[in-house]
């Protein structure tokens, strides 16, 4: 479909557009032609916009014979003959419609001379139809470009979204591996002195494995189904570390309905309990916050646990803020956050997403990848 009809009010803008050249036609019938300007009006108008809808013809032949770079010489010698052509057809077409229309009027009592005046209309017709028709096709050469421009861009979003969600994937994927190893490691460490919590700790390691693979393989989940993942596996630390380990969620029911991306806050959970909980001899209480701030949109989560103020350095290989930081970049571009607050005996984690609508908002907008880690920020955890 010609674009000009593609939208609503184009066409009526393509016309309107058309009002200078119309005034100039007239113009040049009564300069060139010899009419009043009552006559050149009645002469001219209606043959303006007859022309402007036949220019449009122009927009196939551009499509037919394209200017692009890196096509050869004889290409470009084959379009401009193309378009010469059909603007000396489309001049005598403009004398032609002339002609009909000078007879149509000279039937009108009044007007009846007016059709004597041909000859000398015949050549201003013939003369302005060649270049406003070479001026057509400079107009849809630009619709062209513009169109390739228009679908380059969304072929490149496409391919950003595409591109984006696939390292989501590959990230998410390279959770459960480190989940098992860590599940494994607690187990290995009861095994010598308690077999029956071994057993226990087997059974809440398979449940809390099903459900992280189940819902691993989905986009989205709600906040109160990641939050149940999360006292699945707290409960099988609990197996291992029994009063030392003290949990307080801190989560607002509005907040539960939320959709996040699944195993979100379940890596920062694991690093709270791995150095915070595992490395204190009296252990220590885990918190986890979720709430929203309805006047921006924004969803913040955060976990909060005890470490030791004495505690080396990080060596920075750690997995867990990483893949949380990559998946929040892939998801949400700019649209996300996510901080660490380091202080003496506390450690802190926020994230900081846009709610269910502003994230669908920018998924479909392509969003950048947002610059992380921030200042502060530890990626060893």
């Amino acid at each position: 479909m010609h674009p000009i009809f593609a939208g609503r009010g184009r066409l009526g803008l393509y016309l309107l557009g058309w009002s200078p050249l119309a005034a100039l036609i007239v113009v040049l019938l009564v300069w060139r032609g010899a009419l009043a300007w009552g006559e050149a009006m009645l002469v001219g108008l209606p043959l303006a916009y007859l022309f402007a809808y036949l220019c449009l013809s122009a927009w196939y032949l551009c499509r037919a014979l394209p200017l692009q770079p890196g096509k050869s010489a004889a290409h470009a010698l084959e379009a401009l003959g193309g378009h010469l052509i059909a603007a000396l057809a489309s001049g005598g077409l403009l004398a032609f419609a002339g002609r009909v229309w000078l007879l149509l009027l000279g039937s009108i009592p009044g007007l009846d001379r007016l059709d004597l005046r041909f000859p000398a209309v015949a050549p201003v017709l013939f003369a302005l139809g060649v270049p406003l028709y070479l001026l057509s096709v400079a107009f849809h050469y630009l619709l062209l470009a513009l169109e390739e421009a228009s679908a380059a861009e969304r072929r490149g979003r496409g391919l950003r979204i595409l591109a984006r969600d696939a390292e989501w994937k590959a990230l998410r994927a390279q959770l459960d591996p480190h989940f098992l190893f860590n599940g494994l490691n607690t187990i290995a460490a009861l095994s010598a002195t308690d077999p029956a919590g071994t057993r226990r700790m087997a059974i809440l390691l398979a449940e809390f494995l099903r459900r992280s693979l189940q819902l691993g393989q989905r986009e989205e989940i709600p906040l109160a189904e990641e939050a149940a993942l999360a006292s699945s596996y707290l409960a099988v630390e609990r197996a291992r570390f029994g009063d030392r380990l003290t949990v307080i969620e801190a989560l607002e029911p509005e907040a539960l309905d939320q959709k996040v991306p699944p195993l979100l806050l379940q890596p920062l959970i694991e690093n709270a309990v791995r150095h915070g909980i595992a490395q204190l001899l009296d252990g220590g209480v885990i918190r986890i916050e979720a709430r929203i701030d309805s006047a921006v949109g924004r969803l913040h989560l955060a976990v909060e646990n005890p470490c030791d103020p004495d505690r080396p350095g990080s060596t920075g290989q750690g997995v867990g803020l990483a893949n949380v930081r990559d998946r929040l970049a892939g998801r949400y571009g700019e649209g996300a956050r996510l901080r660490v607050l380091p202080t003496p005996g506390r450690f802190r984690v926020e994230i900081d997403l846009p709610t269910a609508g502003a994230a669908e908002a920018l998924r479909s907008d392509g969003a950048r990848a947002l610059p992380l880690p921030g200042p502060g920020e530890d990626p060893g955890q």
